[in-house]
This record gives structure tokens, C-alpha cells and sequence, in this order.
């Protein structure tokens, strides 16, 4: 098994809740990560998963430095990302590009397809010569499927799926290691998702990328990550390749998930058990006591409310062969 690219331990990022006008005093905190920990190894997908609000793309933005964390590591081939200076900061940046969920607010509206996919290079001055800048943006533009003739054109002028390849084309103009995709596909139409999701499969192969793929459409992640995360208020809650995670989930949340995808044979719909979770989320600035899914839990007993179970290896499979890398936070994993 090769060397991590990328290792996050025990991130966490709290944000301020406070009150007062003229003075401002903190009164407690969004726990929107709490505890967070993840590997990325070189040419891998990694997906995550979870609902809206469970704190993923709190981490994408964590990853590339948009965000500082609060607690934790972020190490990238063992330099702790998090402990840098603006400067030295910005130079690992290069390496580690992300991908918005949004490609009609990612891109800036007054600027040429040309200067958006070439702003890198200026801050970055040393991948490209400017003399070269003008043919590698056509050489970006052709690479993710558009017309090296629109570059002279404004984002206004490009459909949903043609704006997010522009902003993957900006992604891979620093010719990173990672990308952190955060959600690429939700904001576009159906028609056009399954051609951005093969678009970044096939990159990620000839380019050799490692990958961080944030979504909540399960069907999704499924086709494009070798390895899921499954998230629940702020923390990992199960993490394995995605044959274990789809096949066998062994934490209650990931079981209550894939119960609500939809099957297409309506008699293999028939025969799965829907699990329908009872109570809301709750909120991440009053987290509940021990597991964070006690309170929506069919299993739930007094441990839970008392203990908060780590993410390990479940006991009825500690012995099983390959099953060292699918690990659950819960106290009756099965």
C-alpha cells in the first residue's frame, strides 16, 4: 500500500457564535468539523458523502487553506499545511487545486474564459512563461472538451456543464497532485452530470491525480471513488473501499442512506427494507453527548449517550482478510 499523499488528523474547525452590539462576546461555537481524520493516497479518489450541513465542504475548504483549522493536522507529503505562513502557504497551494460546487458564482463574471483559465499563471509565474500562457489555456480548453477558440468569450455565454469545465480547465492549469471536488455536479441538469463525472474519471487517469470528491448523491460517488467517508454532524462516522461501504455498511447511518437510494427493479425495491430515521439533525453548536447519531438511532442504548465510540474496526470482521481499511464509529457496528 503506498504512502498517503495526504493526511488529515484530528481536524477540527469551530466557528464563533457570538452576541452583542457595541461589544461582542463569544457565546459558544458551530462544531461544523469536530475530530476528523482521513488518508489520500497517490492516484486515488476518495469520496465523501453525507447530508447537507454534515461539514464537507467545511473540510474542502480546510484542504486547499481557505480556511484555517481550529485544532488538527493537514499534512501534505508530511508538511503541516496548517502550520504555515501566507507564503509558504500559497507555494504548496499549487499542488492542491479544488474545484467549486457552484460554476456560476465560481467564475468571475467580468473576466474572458482566456484570464480566468490563465489567472494562475500569475500568481504562479514559474509554470508558465508568459510568452507560453496564451497556448497552454488553449491546450487546458482542449483538454476538458471545449473549443480553444473561446477563450476570448465570457462565462455568461457558456452553459452550466461548459462553465464547470472551465473551472476544472483552471484547476489543472498548475498541474497539481490533488484536486478537492466539492460537490462539481450538483448544480448541473441530469443530461449533463454523467458527462462531467466521465470528464474527471478520465483526467484523474491520464494526469494521475488524487482526488477528494464531496457529494450527497450516493450513486455518484459510488462510480467515481475508490474509497468513501460517510460524515454525520462534523465527524467521520464509516470509511471503507466502496464495495464495503455499498455492500456491507456496518454504521446505522450509512445503512439508513443507502436504504433511501432508489433500486430500478421495482421487486428489488420491494424487497429492501426502508429505514426511515426518526427527529432531525441536530444542531452541530449543541452536538448531543457520546455518538452524534444516538439520537436518531434504532440501536441506541445507554453506552451511546455516555461513550463516544471511535472509528475502528468492527469485531465481526477484526480478523477478516482486507477488511483492516473499513472502519466505523459505533459501538454495535454489525
Amino acid at each position: 500500500m503506498p504512502e498517503p499523499i495526504l493526511q488529515v488528523r484530528d481536524l477540527v474547525k469551530h466557528f464563533p457564535l457570538t452576541q452583542g452590539v457595541l461589544i461582542r462576546r463569544q457565546v459558544g461555537a458551530v462544531r461544523a468539523v469536530d475530530g476528523v481524520s482521513l488518508d489520500l493516497r497517490p492516484g486515488e479518489t476518495l469520496g465523501v458523502v453525507g447530508e447537507s450541513g454534515c461539514g464537507k465542504s467545511t473540510v474542502a475548504r480546510l484542504l486547499v487553506g481557505l480556511e484555517r483549522p481550529t485544532a488538527g493536522e493537514i499534512r501534505y507529503r508530511g508538511q503541516d499545511l496548517s502550520r504555515l505562513s501566507r507564503r509558504a502557504l500559497r507555494a504548496a497551494r499549487r499542488n492542491i487545486q479544488m474545484v467549486f460546487q457552484d460554476p456560476y458564482t465560481s467564475l468571475n463574471p467580468r473576466m474572458t474564459v482566456g484570464d480566468i483559465v490563465g489567472e494562475p499563471f500569475e500568481i504562479h509565474p514559474e509554470v508558465a512563461p508568459k510568452g507560453e500562457r496564451r497556448r497552454r489555456v488553449r491546450e487546458l480548453l482542449d483538454v476538458v472538451g471545449l473549443n480553444p477558440e473561446y477563450l476570448n468569450r465570457y462565462p455568461h455565454q457558456f452553459s452550466g456543464g461548459q462553465r464547470q469545465r472551465i473551472g476544472i480547465a483552471r484547476a489543472l492549469a498548475l498541474n497539481p497532485e490533488i484536486i478537492i471536488c466539492d460537490e462539481p455536479v450538483s448544480a448541473l441538469d441530469v443530461s449533463v452530470r454523467a458527462q462531467v463525472i466521465n470528464l474527471m474519471a478520465r483526467l484523474r487517469r491520464e494526469f494521475g491525480l488524487s482526488c477528494v470528491f464531496i457529494a450527497h448523491d450516493l450513486s455518484v460517488v459510488r462510480h467515481i471513488s475508490d474509497r468513501v467517508a460517510v460524515m454525520y454532524l462534523g465527524k467521520v462516522v464509516e470509511i471503507g473501499s466502496h464495495q464495503e461501504i455499498y455492500e456491507h455498511p456496518t454504521h446505522p447511518y450509512t445503512q439508513a442512506l443507502l436504504s433511501a437510494v432508489p433500486v430500478p427493479e421495482p421487486e428489488a425495491n420491494r424487497r429492501g427494507e426502508r429505514i426511515i430515521l426518526r427527529g432531525d439533525v441536530p444542531s452541530p453548536a449543541d452536538p448531543p453527548t457520546g455518538c452524534p447519531f444516538r439520537t436518531r438511532c434504532w440501536k441506541a442504548a445507554e453506552i451511546c449517550a455516555e461513550v463516544s465510540p471511535p472509528l475502528a474496526v468492527p469485531l465481526a470482521f477484526a480478523g477478516a482478510t482486507g477488511a483492516s481499511g473499513h472502519e466505523s464509529a459505533c459501538h454495535y457496528a454489525t
